[in-house]
């Protein structure tokens, strides 16, 4: 995988074609180890059933399908994802505001604004969560032959400040942002995917590894420096990690060959997101990991259930 451009990566008034998708990604982990969150703005929902309709019978417009998906892990644990029509999509060169939330780049950090409603028992989700970039990269890749996928570590070294409302919780810890783009749906390039990110104190290691539909895989290792330069690494070698609960596989990578489940955060029929404690770039660390089945998040009955998880606002 090379670098295919020099982006800044937070252009949120980028063109989404049909059928197409762009995201911006943020996690992070509370420095006591008790908390973390995730934060996914989606135009192009891609893990959204009713986008998923929309392609196989519809429009497959982007722009009627986004969302601001966040989930808390500890105590308490939340999770929203309402897929939103394009009367809830603004958005400019430096913001994003889908519904009652947004984020906006202000040039030092990203604010991301929330208030959102829970799924499937409904509770307020709503606070601010700040990340601040020790260094941004503006390296992009692609992630598939024809380069209809391409990924960009923005600020894969970063902090994050945490101040929630409901429910009310304040914590801050290591963080990481990145950015995904393309214009197909992955299940149509991708059969898995797995990622990690590693935050060491002088350094980042992720990873990227993906199976393709025409049988090729992609096997990407990066150092991100303090600085923020993004360098290529010899990738580890395969370390096994217990499946989920739902026979999703979870390949990991770790230079002594093992690597250990901390925690599950998500674990689902087709996804998980994990954090585990392996080894990169010659240090033990912990990492959060993810591992993605897309012709589970394809099948019939996974898009009969996730309704229950995604549901559909009218504006």
């Amino acid at each position: 995988m090379n670098a295919i451009i020099k982006t800044r990566g937070w252009e949120f008034d980028r063109p989404v074609p049909p059928h197409g998708y762009a995201w911006w990604y943020v996690d992070a982990l509370s420095d006591d180890g008790r908390h973390g969150i995730t934060i996914i703005a989606f135009i192009g929902t891609v893990f959204s059933p009713w986008y998923a309709w929309s392609r196989r019978w519809g429009a497959g417009d982007p722009e009627n399908h986004c969302c601001m998906n966040v989930a808390l892990y500890g105590s308490p644990r939340r999770w929203a994802m309402t897929d939103r029509p394009r009367t809830a999509l603004r958005r400019g060169p430096d913001f994003l505001q889908i519904g009652p939330s947004g984020m906006e780049w202000d040039g030092n950090a990203l604010t991301i604004r929330i208030e959102e409603v829970t799924a499937p028992i409904p509770t307020r989700l709503r606070g601010t969560v700040r990340v601040i970039p020790q260094a941004v990269s503006t390296r992009a890749f692609l992630l598939d032959a024809a380069g209809r996928h391409r990924w960009q570590p923005i600020a894969a070294r970063s902090r994050v400040e945490v101040t929630l409302e409901s429910p009310a919780l304040r914590w801050s810890g290591p963080a990481y942002f990145d950015t995904n783009a393309g214009s197909a749906p992955l299940e149509q390039d991708f059969v898995d995917w797995d990622w990690c990110r590693a935050p060491m104190p002088d350094q980042t290691a992720v990873l990227y590894n993906a199976l393709r539909r025409d049988g090729t895989a992609q096997s990407l290792a990066l150092r991100v420096g303090a600085d923020g330069t993004v360098e290529d690494v010899e990738p580890p070698p395969a370390a096994a990690l217990p499946r989920g609960f739902w026979g999703v596989a979870r390949p990991a990578r770790s230079e002594d060959g093992t690597a250990r489940l901390v925690r599950p955060l998500e674990d689902t029929p087709f996804y998980t997101r994990s954090e585990i404690r392996t080894r990169l770039l010659g240090r033990e660390a912990t990492a959060v990991h993810e591992s993605l089945a897309l012709d589970r998040f394809a099948a019939l009955p996974i898009q009969v259930m996730l309704p229950v998880k995604v549901p559909r606002a009218r504006r």
